[in-house]
């Protein structure tokens, strides 16, 4: 297990890139996190375990006795959660110490969505004669149609798409993987990508992943962060737009729509979902006759 402080860098890392979390939020994570940390130390620790819940309590008691607001102890304890639930994800932790302690009771505040007009100007932003703006027409149509982590639709490779049955397969979190219906408009933005513009691309090189940059090589997350900011700046769209909130507004769209939560979890990956063969079947019919009645691009 690395020591705190590199542990600290992967996870806000991962907070910029992954979740697209504002600086000022990224800086608040992080000193939340060198508080608990120096706590650690203080007790004579020097690493993470499964069994920190009595040191997450006994640390959150002493910021309220240092007269600290529900509020500001509330983030302290959400920076912890994330934490734990990253180095879960990442396989370093085999359990969640903050599983059981609760949040000052406050008000919180809900993420905000992009409206489907929003989400259709930012669609229609790039410019599809270039090969550059093809490839990244259907990344951004498939982000939207599919809800896809942006470290899933980066790491996308050719094989992983069905444009005839209309559905990708993806490996997600803890290597689970899923199949994800998506609607014709993303299906004809892939294929136009693929038939006029992904060649272009590559040149003279060969590669397995869906989409490339230079020399064959993926697109990184940090690209396409850049990417995504420069369409939303583009399209006039006033609201902090991040890889996540296209994830977020496909979620939000199909239960506005009608959609069960069940079938929005098994899209998003949230549910463990088993791969035999029988069981996929099932679970891409379904799911792509949700998709088609629900989704505003299905």
């Amino acid at each position: 297990m690395p020591r705190f402080d590199a542990l600290a860098e992967q996870f806000l890392n991962y907070l910029i890139v992954e979740k697209g979390l504002a600086e000022r939020t990224i800086r608040s994570y992080g000193n939340d996190l060198s508080q608990y940390f120096s706590h650690l130390r203080a007790k004579g620790l020097d690493g993470i375990s499964p069994g920190d819940r009595v040191h997450i309590v006994e640390h959150l008691l002493s910021l309220e006795k240092g007269l600290l607001s529900a509020r500001s102890r509330a983030r302290h304890l959400v920076a912890l959660r994330g934490f734990y639930r990253f180095l879960v994800a990442e396989e370093m932790l085999a359990e969640d110490p903050t599983k059981g302690v609760d949040l000052p009771k406050i008000g919180l505040k809900l993420p905000e969505v992009l409206s489907v007009g929003e989400v259709e100007r930012l669609l229609a932003a790039p410019d599809t004669t270039r090969p550059a703006g093809a490839r990244n027409a259907a990344m951004l149509e498939l982000l939207y149609a599919t809800g896809l982590r942006v470290s899933e639709l980066v790491n996308l490779r050719v094989q992983d798409v069905n444009t005839e049955a209309g559905f990708l397969r993806v490996m997600g979190k803890g290597a689970r993987e899923r199949i994800v219906p998506m609607g014709l408009p993303a299906r004809e933005r892939l294929l136009f990508y693929l038939d006029s513009a992904r060649r272009r691309l590559l040149k003279q090189h060969d590669s397995g992943f869906l989409f490339v940059a230079r020399a064959g090589k993926p697109l990184t997350r940090q690209g396409f962060w850049k990417i995504l900011r420069k369409y939303a700046d583009a399209s006039g769209i006033r609201k902090r737009v991040t890889p996540h909130s296209l994830r977020h507004a496909f979620a939000s769209h199909l239960l506005e729509g009608g959609a069960d939560l069940r079938s929005i979890q098994m899209m998003l990956g949230h549910a463990d979902i088993s791969s035999t063969q029988i069981y996929t079947h099932v679970a891409r019919r379904h799911l792509q006759e949700i998709h088609e009645k629900y989704h505003p691009r299905g």
